[in-house]
């Protein structure tokens, strides 16, 4: 794994060079019509209270019941992460007292996980991967909301997120830089998102990190570390680490020593701030729930599932590359987003002739997603299909249209002939580019006896020679096919 830092992500303190240790706690809410022990619903946005059973409010006598989809969802999660699914595991009770708990303690599970250890690739730049180890998945239930903004005098409680699956995915202290810990985020918001596991919306807290933060000296035993809790966002778990490693190498420098503790995190004032001192002795009393089993299943139930597991990002990307013949990195942008990669394999297959997929992948990740980013929309939510892709696609490699004059076509269809075909937009407008050399000869020659200084200066300094190619495109419009305007220019113009 990562034991130690290159020395471009090491920070340069005022005494020399510090290396940040990072690890993650992802809390992803688990993708479940009902709760983990109750039959209650889970969706989002519904009025304060609605979405509340007699277990979740913790009436007395009401015993939890397993929801199989939710241990069903933590062990298809466990199989994306590589990771090794335990037969048994025990739910423990973890006894804490808060106002959104109405039981006074969390169902969650300690000594004896669902999932054991794991692993996961991350690209972190186009050129560098990583691997970061995941130590655990655990089931818990969430707790509900205080709600402290209604009243001046009293705080409120929507019970609506309590009982709520979550699935807790630890990974081990392996990233050594902010640039490392929102990829591997990324990465893992996109396997949950594959999995359907997870939905990863991190505006409504379906997904949300405790950020381990700690400094050391290159090669040096791992410092103490700080936990920043619930941190929301990708950004703001990058800003996190930042702003966190920077506090305790001034600490540090001034002789000074961290102390354990959990922060949150301001972006606003782009600090982190104490929040509670965390002894490693914080005792939350854990033992076996007594009214929940053993959690028990045997190897073929786990083989089921694997046996509908989707192509997960990694296959995914490997195959663009073999069979679409895909560098490293156009495969790793198109299958970040699980409907970006079917869209653009439906453009490449569209109907019975083959096409030139790189050429596919540039237009997808290229003008589309730029219209798509427009709109705040990801690439297969727009109204292009890939069916026009296709045909655009077509029409450049024909030589029926010039790229330049694809984008033309494109910004047609995404204005006033949204369902429109490409071919029958080019034919019905007469914008095929113009091959005809006889045609393009004339523009040229016109162009040449116009302009005898220009092509004085072209015999001097052939670099001139794209002025010729601009007023020859102009004078046709844009059609001309520029390649057949260069040979003719170099040709007539004796370069």
């Amino acid at each position: 794994m990562n034991s130690h830092a290159k020395p471009e992500k090491l920070i340069k303190g005022a005494t020399g060079d510090f290396e940040v240790v990072i690890g993650l706690e992802v809390h992803a809410q688990v993708t479940s019509r009902a709760k983990l022990f109750s039959g209650a619903a889970t969706e989002f946005g519904s009025e304060p209270n609605a979405n509340v059973s007699l277990v979740d409010a913790a009436m007395p006598g009401m015993l939890p019941v397993i929801n199989e989809e939710c241990v069903a969802q933590a062990i298809r999660t466990g199989l994306g992460l590589n990771a090794k699914i335990n037969l048994r595991s025990v739910f423990d009770r973890k006894n804490y007292f808060y106002p959104d708990l109405p039981q006074g303690y969390q169902i969650s599970q300690y000594k004896s996980p669902i999932v054991g250890e794991g692993v996961v690739t991350v690209d972190v730049s186009p050129t560098e991967q990583i691997e970061v180890g995941i130590e655990r998945l655990h089931l818990e239930q969430d707790a509900g909301k205080s709600l402290h903004d209604q009243s001046p005098t009293e705080s409120f409680v929507d019970l609506n997120r309590s009982g709520v699956a979550l699935m807790e995915i630890v990974s081990k202290p392996d990233m050594r830089s902010a640039d490392e810990a929102r990829a591997y985020v990324t990465k893992l918001r996109t396997i949950l998102r594959y999995l359907g596991t997870c939905d990863g919306n991190m505006e409504q807290g379906s997904l949300r990190a405790d950020v381990n933060v700690s400094v050391r000296r290159p090669g040096e035993p791992f410092g103490t570390r700080c936990e920043i809790k619930n941190v929301n966002s990708i950004r703001f778990i990058g800003q996190a680490i930042e702003v966190e490693a920077r506090r305790q190498i001034g600490i540090l420098e001034d002789g000074g020593k961290i102390d354990q503790e959990t922060r949150l995190f301001d972006p606003v004032r782009g600090e982190t701030r104490s929040m509670r001192s965390k002894e490693e002795a914080h005792d939350y009393r854990y033992f076996p729930d007594p009214d929940l089993l053993p959690l028990e299943f045997d190897q073929a139930y786990v083989d089921a599932l694997a046996g509908y597991l989707p192509e997960l990002p990694d296959a995914k990307k490997a195959r663009f590359m073999k069979d679409y013949g895909l560098p490293a990195y156009d495969a790793g942008v198109l299958v970040a987003d699980k409907e970006t990669a079917d869209y653009f394999e439906a453009a490449v297959k569209h109907g019975s002739k083959p096409r030139d997929p790189k050429l596919v992948a540039n237009w997808v990740t290229g003008d589309v997603a730029a219209y798509a980013n427009s709109l705040g929309l990801p690439v297969a939510q727009t109204h292009i299909a890939p069916a026009q892709i296709a045909g655009l696609v077509d029409l450049i490699s024909d030589g029926t249209i010039s790229g330049k004059i694809a984008k033309d076509v494109l910004a047609i269809v995404i204005g006033e002939d949204k369902d429109g075909d490409p071919r029958a937009i080019v034919e019905a407008r007469g914008m095929r580019q113009v091959t005809d050399t006889g045609a393009i000869a004339a523009a040229v020659d016109a162009i040449i006896s116009a302009n005898p200084d220009k092509v004085a200066q072209a015999k001097a300094k052939p670099t001139m020679l794209g002025w010729f190619v601009g007023q020859v495109m102009k004078q046709t419009g844009g059609k001309a096919n520029p390649q057949a305007v260069n040979e003719l220019l170099k040709e007539k113009l004796g370069i």
